[in-house]
């Protein structure tokens, strides 16, 4: 049967969906937009708190407001997508991350910003899953292999031309919007995305939509409340008896959600993350790969961004800029990675954590030698070293995870590694920045940042011993 690009009838079961290239754009699009909103707001934090006289716990919260609702809400949003229609839940989710970020932007007050920041969380979890599902759903071959490349690409370098372009943003100080832009700059990118994805963006859903479990919706949200709430605020606020509670209790709702989604499977029915997507080994070794890499990624991100502006005394643009050498790596070798795995399979990605560990390192003895005069300059060979490290680990890490799952289960699939990645961002702001921001009163800004470097290259040496376990081809 003859291919379609276009999508504004319902296709019968036999036909195959086609996502295009201007349809693969928008969705990474999509993509682009919730990554780059978690970082952004890093080198805006200290004029957002000045202006509306945000406490520091609060400030926590305009971050981690967003990244709870985000994890929280990613599998659901992934099932949600597969019942009802992947398109239509972009689209839908699409429009309320541009109404929210607009909340954002215009929010009189700091409790404001950070309702509006976990509405916008919300809004990004019911957009992303369905990326991931399009591509799994409409791509074959090597288009999907090609697809899946770009997509990690694009995570990529948005989570780090986030908090560039948040530098730059606050900066600019545009018609004197100040730190709002980093917001309302979401506005018309998602006016031309959502004009797009209604002209290019397939309808696709699982042939045998599933319904949504209830129990285990709630208990995988406990669970990542229970863990990531206390985390992210803990040093915030002093570590109050609620944090040690909150992480005594983690362990029971986890396994309670185990228990849960293990007995719904057994008895036929459909949980929400099914134990059985876990007996694919491309899925599961992927996943506990991908946690260490992004909570060192995530870690490194703010606590750059802190010491560049507290310590060394930048301001909001140089301290994004000093980050444009790793963008540019990220982004140029990117491009070479569908070819080198084609060439040498899945141990390119053991090669990119060596050469990721070398960079930092590198940036580390740019911080002894070189405090507090650290810009651009002194971190560029680090820098860009690791960030070409870095290209040779996410995107073909990603495409690792998903490509095994089937169609079917393609929105399953893509909120399970999306909910996996996400909490662990979360988890990176909160153990290796906690680690940062407790180390500096009693060591000093220098000292604290290289040991936390020195931490990082710890988990990076994890991540190198993990990825010797992956499938040496991706199917």
């Amino acid at each position: 049967m003859t291919e379609t690009l276009t999508s504004r009838t319902v296709r019968s079961p036999v036909e195959t969906p086609r996502l295009g290239g201007l349809g693969l754009f928008t969705v990474l699009l999509g993509a682009a937009l919730p990554l780059i909103d978690f970082f952004i707001v890093n080198v805006a934090l200290p004029t957002i708190g000045g202006d509306l006289h945000a406490s520091e716990p609060v400030l926590e919260l305009v971050v981690s407001g967003y990244g709870l609702a985000y994890a929280v809400l990613l599998v659901l949003g992934g099932r949600l997508g597969d019942l009802f229609g992947r398109r239509e839940f972009f689209l839908g989710g699409m429009a309320a991350f541009g109404v929210t970020s607009l909340a954002c932007g215009l929010a009189p007050n700091a409790w404001t910003l950070v309702a509006a920041r976990a509405a916008q969380g919300a809004a990004a979890a019911a957009m992303l899953p369905q990326v991931l599902a399009t591509i799994q759903a409409a791509t074959g071959g090597q288009r999907r292999a090609k697809a899946m490349g770009l997509y990690g690409a694009t995570a990529g370098l948005s989570m780090v031309a986030g908090q560039i372009l948040g530098g730059v943003l606050v900066a600019a100080d545009i018609a004197g919007t100040g730190w709002r832009s980093v917001f309302l700059v979401n506005v018309p990118a998602v006016v031309v995305g959502l004009v797009l994805a209604a002209r290019a963006v397939p309808e696709t859903r699982s042939q045998h939509p599933e319904p949504v479990d209830g129990p285990g919706t709630v208990l995988l949200a406990v669970s990542l409340l229970t863990l990531l709430a206390p985390l992210t605020e803990g040093r915030a606020t002093g570590w109050p008896l609620w944090t040690w509670l909150s992480l005594a209790a983690f362990p029971f709702a986890a396994w309670a959600f185990y228990a849960v989604e293990r007995r719904a499977d057994r008895q036929g029915r459909t949980p929400l993350v099914p134990p059985s997507l876990l007996a694919l080994t491309s899925l599961r070794r992927g996943l506990v790969m991908l946690v260490p890499f992004s909570i060192g990624f995530s870690g490194f991100m703010f606590v750059i961004a802190v010491a560049l502006q507290r310590g060394a005394g930048l301001g909001p643009v140089p301290a994004g800029l000093a980050l444009t050498p790793m963008a540019v790596a990220f982004f140029a070798v990117s491009l070479c990675g569908p070819r080198l795995v084609a060439r040498f399979g899945t141990r390119v990605v053991t090669a990119g954590g060596l050469v990721q560990a070398a960079g930092v390192a590198l940036m580390a003895l740019a911080a002894w030698r070189s405090w507090p005069h650290l810009g651009v300059v002194e971190l560029l060979p680090g820098a860009a070293v690791a960030g070409a490290g870095q290209a040779l680990q996410l995107p073909i890490l990603l495409r690792i995870i998903l490509s095994e799952v089937p169609p079917a289960r393609a929105g399953v699939g893509g909120g399970v590694m999306i909910t996996t990645q996400q909490s662990a961002l979360a988890l990176g702001v909160a153990t290796l920045g906690s680690l940062f921001l407790s180390l500096v009163s009693g060591s000093g800004m220098r000292d604290a940042l290289v040991t936390t470097l020195l931490v990082q290259l710890a988990g990076i040496a994890l991540t190198v011993a993990l990825s010797l376990r992956l499938p040496r081809t991706i199917s």
